[in-house]
């Protein structure tokens, strides 16, 4: 899964639709003595997370199953679009260096003023000031405050990125944030004011640009310098080409994988965690709380070690022997979730908010798929041969939910739009045939369908595609999760039933990161048509802002259109609560990318664990706070 940038506070939308809840099992509440947790009921979930424990909270250490094929790669609070992941931020860097905002809890996607570094944002001006004002509680761990000038110092270096790339900052789109940025002012030492040039919905800017780490502030007591053994930089303020000097070298820090953990710079942090060891060829590390931590949940846990697997097997495996203390479960393994609730672990399951998608490459000119696939009559068949019940049930065995555009059924959200509860391209061979017969192709069962009436009119292929054109493409998937592979294979196999000749090609997250994403790779802009790493997880204002609208840094395959231009502008420089649900409706039935079923993320922990329900559900969500754990002794 994909981090992808967009924000907002939950709000009541005008439909709030829900379909057939995922399968459920469930694990036996704990029972006896006055601390014992009761179990809590999650619509849409499989097993449970109970209250937590009452009585003695003691500490230890942790051991946290990373799952295969997604080693941490970035540590830098300014993440470029090739690095972009959930697993780079949410697991990792957000332990050490939190964001202004946070924006999540549990299953509930709304902010989190506790654990928020600021207070609210207050806006004026027509919704083009904005002032954040950070907490006195918060500190780095250094003993120094955190100040409008970190805040302020991480967005020059922003500015400074994407100046030399737009791919440099995950979440920049030419004529935003920070383009649309006039001036920053300080009133206080405490206190930043951005100054706009234009109106943005509140809760947009506070989720999005504010929050989900966007920006973070910096310790910028530490950080501005332009060398290791060189002075301090203390005209960055003023100074843009030294705010690109500052940039560079802290990239060049960051890409030395191997000195993370010993690297000076990474010691001073203001999350709840620092790091202490980090194995930069398996990605293994190792958190021990920072004692300065001025957050509400001061960590019992000692020591949070993420242990990686090379396979999910591997990490079945350990789950089985007992050997690790939190893990999450593969789809293949469901019918064994008795079994491990039986050696004393506890499970729960629920898919993230964001959405599952096989992305396709409107600018791999291979073949002339970048032709084809800016026809939605292709993208409609092809949205056919995706049999979505059958891979909820026999993939994911039931742990799921069929999904048809860019907001989730579950978990349980205000922004559902009503056409999106139904499927409106089933599965159905004969519709995908007739689409491409009534579009002058020649289809070929078994075969290669063949463009046989070239042009633009109707009946014809569309501007373009020569006559002769096969219907002939590459698809690269990430070989882990499992499913995956499984999805795709199908996939090509209901293709080749209508003529599509889709060559399956594997790789892993990672690489495919940071060399299948158009803007950030464009030399691999022909390398690719369609790929499958994952998907893209949602902020709680779930606008595909910084996804799919025309020029964006997280832009995968450089899908254009101006109607979700439109939408998408809609979404966030307004206050409108219907706009986001606009947006959405449109996505479904214009199809970007290739919507797929949502499965469950399921997590189990060992029952002498406990904490809020909340810290559990986070899991499903792709966020770790173990901060929030404790070990309760039974």
């Amino acid at each position: 899964m994909r981090k992808r940038i967009a924000g907002g506070i939950a709000l009541a939308a005008a439909s709030i639709t829900v379909l057939a809840a995922c399968s459920s099992s469930s694990v036996p509440p704990t029972t006896g003595g006055s601390g014992a947790a009761a179990a809590v009921i999650v619509p849409g979930a499989i097993g449970q997370v109970y209250t937590a424990a009452k009585g003695p909270e003691t500490g230890g250490t942790i051991t946290w199953a990373e799952q295969p094929g997604y080693a941490p790669t970035w540590l830098l609070p300014v993440t470029a679009a090739g690095y972009n992941s959930v697993f780079n931020l949410y697991t990792f860097e957000w332990e050490m260096y939190r964001p202004t905002y946070w924006t999540n809890n549990g299953l509930s996607n709304v902010l989190n003023p506790e654990m928020s570094l600021a207070n609210p944002a207050q806006f004026s001006d027509g919704d083009r000031t904005v002032s954040i004002t950070f907490k006195s509680t918060y500190r780095w761990s250094d003993g120094t405050p955190i100040t409008a000038d970190d805040l302020m110092f991480d967005i020059d270096l922003i500015k400074a990125a994407v100046t030399a790339s737009p791919a440099d900052w995950s979440g920049y789109t030419p004529g935003n944030f920070p383009s649309d940025l006039a001036r920053m002012s300080e009133p206080n030492a405490r206190t930043l004011v951005l100054h706009l040039t234009k109106a943005v919905n509140p809760l947009f800017f506070t989720e999005d640009i504010l929050g989900q780490g966007p920006t973070n502030p910096l310790p910028v007591q530490t950080w501005a310098r332009d060398s290791v053994n060189g002075p301090a930089v203390t005209d960055w303020k003023t100074n843009p080409a030294d705010d690109l000097k500052i940039y560079n070298f802290l990239i060049a820090q960051n890409k030395s994988l191997s000195t993370y953990a010993t690297n000076p710079l990474w010691k001073v942090v203001d999350g709840p965690y620092k790091l202490t060891a980090f194995n930069s060829t398996t990605g293994g590390y190792t958190l021990t709380p920072n004692p300065s931590y001025g957050g509400p949940h001061a960590p019992n846990v000692s020591t949070f070690q993420a242990v990686p697997f090379t396979s999910e097997t591997a990490e079945f495996t350990a789950l089985l022997a007992q050997s690790v203390d939190v893990a999450q479960v593969p789809l293949t393994d469901v019918p064994e979730l008795k079994r491990v609730a039986g050696l004393g672990y506890r499970y729960f399951g629920e898919p993230d908010f964001g959405f599952e998608a096989a992305f396709y490459n409107f600018q791999d000119k291979t073949g002339d798929f970048d032709n084809i696939v800016d026809k939605l009559y292709f993208r409609q068949a092809m949205q056919h041969l995706e049999d979505q019940d059958l891979w909820v049930r026999k993939l994911f065995y039931g742990a799921g939910s069929e999904a048809y555009g860019p907001i989730p059924v579950f978990p349980e959200n205000g922004f559902l739009p009503s056409d999106a509860a139904s499927n409106p391209y089933p599965f159905s061979l004969s519709a995908a045939t007739t689409l491409l017969k009534d579009n002058g192709w020649t289809v070929s069962q078994g075969g290669t369908d063949v463009c046989s009436s070239p042009g633009a009119g109707a009946g014809d292929c569309g501007a373009g595609i020569p006559a002769g054109t096969k219907l002939a493409f590459n698809l690269i998937f990430a070989s882990a999760p499992g499913f995956i592979s499984e999805q795709m294979t199908d996939l090509v196999s209901q293709a080749s039933q209508v003529g599509i000749h889709i060559t399956l090609q594997s790789s892993n997250f990672d690489y495919m990161l940071s060399n299948y994403v158009d803007p950030s790779a464009p030399d691999n802009e022909d390398k690719w048509a369609m790929e499958d790493f994952g998907g893209e997880g949602d902020s709680p204002y779930p606008t595909t802002f910084g996804v799919f609208n025309t020029g964006a840094g997280g832009q995968i395959g450089d899908y254009n259109d101006p109607v979700a231009n439109q939408r998408i502008n809609a979404s966030i420089s307004s206050g409108d609560p219907l706009a986001v649900g606009n947006e959405a409706s449109y996505l479904t039935d214009e199809l970007p990318v290739m919507w797929q079923p949502d499965q469950d993320l399921i997590w189990a922990w060992k029952s002498n664990i406990s904490g809020s329900p909340e810290s559990f559900e986070n899991l499903t969500q792709y966020y770790a706070t173990p901060e929030m754990w404790y070990f309760t002794g039974s």
